[in-house]
């Protein structure tokens, strides 16, 4: 027996949203804690900032899992899409980070280095979210039925 299920428009441009919603606050709110440790750290305590700023960065990277094996079989093919390259952004600067963010930080050295690792990660991240969400905002999204199968 199989039943109906409305999938709204709303939902579908939301599904595509979240992934780059969560990582453009996630880079952010890891920026921001550097920032703010390093205005709160003097020299006796100065991993502070390091350790304030990667939290939201691995809470995201943990949860982002989960959030992108729920929408990567979204019925609405659009949806999928800017859903995949969310992902295709964000795993690609953390990858990159893990294998280029030891050499940047001692090419440039203490503080440098690790704003510049965030600079990368900012860049690679921020700007390509912001326009998708953006730009699925501005999309004409349609209500779509599917069919549900139900086991009795």
């Amino acid at each position: 027996m199989k039943a109906k299920r409305l999938i709204s428009a709303k939902s579908s441009r939301f599904s595509a949203q979240l992934f780059n919603i969560a990582s453009v606050a996630a880079i952010t709110a890891g920026i921001s804690a550097l920032l703010l440790g390093k205005l709160l750290a003097s020299q006796k305590i100065g991993f502070l900032p390091f350790v304030l700023s990667f939290p939201p960065l691995m809470i995201w990277l943990a949860a982002s899992i989960f959030v992108y094996a729920s929408i990567a079989h979204h019925p609405n093919e659009r949806t999928r899409q800017y859903h995949r390259w969310a992902g295709y952004r964000f795993y690609g600067a953390t990858g990159a980070m893990v294998v280029f963010g030891q050499p940047i930080y001692e090419l440039m050295g203490g503080w440098n280095g690790l704003m510049g690792v965030w600079a990368v990660m900012f860049l690679a991240v921020v700007p390509g979210g912001l326009y998708a969400i953006w730009k699925a905002a501005r999309e004409d999204w349609q209500d779509m039925i599917i069919e549900v199968g139900i086991y009795e």
